[in-house]
């Protein structure tokens, strides 16, 4: 069965879920099966959480250079800067994630101010 097997409205939406699910509930519930059988200062988690780590990170660098959408109209500098002054935030105010993204965004939004006068 494919994607353009059936000719109904509905078929897409369906098609996505159910290919979306199969994708990431397996290995979902592999890895709290598996998870809770591995000690969480063994080796191996370590590694997991190594890679879970680098991949957000990654995630995080190519949405910040290379931005689709509005984003992508914006300076590069400004971009790493209110992402420096949010992560700065983060480790100065007792690691709060919410006051982080506020202040990237007035780093953000403030540098497009003063960049449109």
């Amino acid at each position: 069965m494919t994607y353009g097997a059936i000719d109904a409205w509905w078929w897409p939406y369906l098609f996505i879920l159910v290919a979306g699910w199969l994708a990431t509930d397996f290995w979902r519930y592999l890895g709290v099966y598996l998870g809770g059988k591995v000690a969480e200062e063994s080796e191996a988690m370590v590694l997991v959480r190594c890679i879970a780590t680098a991949l957000v990170a990654a995630v995080i660098a190519s949405l910040v250079v290379y931005p689709g959408g509005a984003l992508a109209d914006t300076p590069l500098a400004l971009r790493i800067g209110a992402m420096a002054a949010g992560f700065a935030a983060y480790m100065l105010v007792r690691r709060n994630v919410l006051l982080s993204i506020v202040v990237t965004e007035i780093v953000l939004i403030g540098g497009l101010a003063i960049l449109q006068r």
